[in-house]
């Protein structure tokens, strides 16, 4: 029978995960948000494609100087990670809103893009260093539900478009806004959990030490290979599937459908990554992230043969995509928790996004590169490289003794 204690532990911890998931997925409307309205800010500012890229691109760059800074200052292990997150969610609205009020042009946009880059920063690895401090036993289940809410969070901008935004992209950014500044004050109700660790003490060797674990490198190639492939996909799937429909002359080929679709790629993979977590958890970390990469690598190459195809296959094609292309995410991150050094977890974390991210970067530049000279057709296909070196990345680390540390001595 179960203890008093331990009912109390687990309503806490439901909670905890209950107001941290909703908080962050209401937060995470940010990063998409100029991105999703895309296409009106093109027509209103005469944008071309390369500078509609960097609406994505500045947030990606925002994101890596933020969370280098916080890594260098070991800001997710000296601040309470709770007012971080909750901090950083509001002044992130804030921006937001001010992109809305007062730009007028790209290079505008794009800084306030940047800056609002370096808050999420703050919202997004404190976020799951707090999880991390509510769970020991069902630790990637509960990093699994946060980051499926992210995920979510993330689809959110292209269903206020589709809601009432295409041709009002102000109204999608105020909506963002208010959303991220709801989600500050719901993070501001999690208190800490019995796992968490004290504050440290600044300590600039924390780095070295972090960088030079070689479980912890073979958990961040792995993520690296995955974030290769996610957020290019994330950010250009829209324009895939609207060239996709122009292709294709059924009566269902709309901008709305277009965007309902793209916003279900992207939203799926909140269920992913909740199912992926509790796969994880019983199976192993290495061989649930090793799985998705498979899939949403083989998507990759085979993307094309769907291309302006029925949407009897095209629609569950990019289900299936968006479902696995992100289920693994949140385990890299379990993986960190269960191999860093205790006192710097929240470093540790907040080094693997930074680089991850910075490699987004690149992807994100690089499709409209590759759909120059394939078209739209194959130019998801060498988004596939980064999966395939993630998979063998996470099988060396399933090989190493410091697999016994990950998923309760599950690998």
């Amino acid at each position: 029978m179960p203890t008093a204690d331990a009912d109390s532990l687990a309503r806490q911890q439901r909670q905890a995960l209950l107001l941290l998931a909703a908080g962050e997925l209401l937060a995470m409307a940010l990063w998409f948000s100029a991105s999703a309205v895309a296409p009106e800010l093109s027509v209103a500012w005469g944008l071309s494609r390369s500078q509609a890229a960097w609406l994505t691109n500045s947030v990606q760059l925002g994101f890596v100087a933020g969370a280098l800074l916080s890594a260098v200052l070991t800001l997710s292990d000296v601040v309470s990670p709770r007012r971080l997150v909750a901090g950083s969610a509001f002044l992130g609205a804030v921006l937001t809103a001010s992109i809305a009020a007062f730009a007028d042009s790209a290079p505008v946009a794009i800084a306030l893009r940047f800056l609002t880059g370096m808050t999420l920063a703050g919202v997004y690895p404190p976020g799951m260093k707090i999880m991390a401090g509510w769970f020991r036993e069902r630790r990637g289940l509960a990093i699994g539900v946060l980051v499926g809410a992210l995920t979510v969070g993330s689809a959110a901008p292209h269903l206020f478009r589709v809601l009432g935004g295409i041709g009002d992209w102000r109204l999608v950014l105020y909506v963002a806004s208010v959303s991220a500044a709801l989600g500050a004050a719901l993070v501001l109700g999690v208190r800490d959990g019995p796992y968490q660790a004290p504050a440290a003490r600044f300590d600039p060797r924390a780095i070295g030490r972090i960088l030079r674990d070689r479980g912890v490198f073979l958990a961040n190639a792995g993520y690296f290979g995955h974030m290769w492939e996610l957020y290019a996909v994330w950010t250009w799937i829209a324009a895939f599937l609207v060239a996709s429909f122009a292709a294709d002359t059924a009566a269902w080929s709309t901008p709305e459908a277009a965007g309902l679709l793209a916003f279900g790629t992207i939203a799926i993979g909140g269920l992913g990554a909740w199912l992926a977590g509790s796969a994880a958890d019983r199976w192993g970390r290495t061989l649930v992230t090793s799985a998705s990469m498979i899939v949403s690598g083989a998507c990759c190459l085979t993307a094309g043969l769907l291309f302006g195809g029925s949407a009897a296959w095209l629609v569950p094609f990019c289900l299936v995509w968006g479902f696995a292309i992100v289920a693994d995410s949140a385990q890299f991150s379990a993986c960190v928790t269960e191999l860093a050094e205790e006192s710097y977890v929240g470093t540790a974390l907040t080094m693997q996004t930074a680089i991850g991210f910075l490699l987004t970067t690149a992807t994100i530049q690089l499709v409209p590169v590759w759909e120059s000279a394939v078209g739209w057709r194959w130019a998801m296909a060498p988004l596939a490289l980064g999966p395939a070196l993630g998979t063998l990345a996470m099988l060396r680390l399933r090989a190493l003794p410091d697999a016994r540390k990950l998923a309760g001595g599950r690998g």
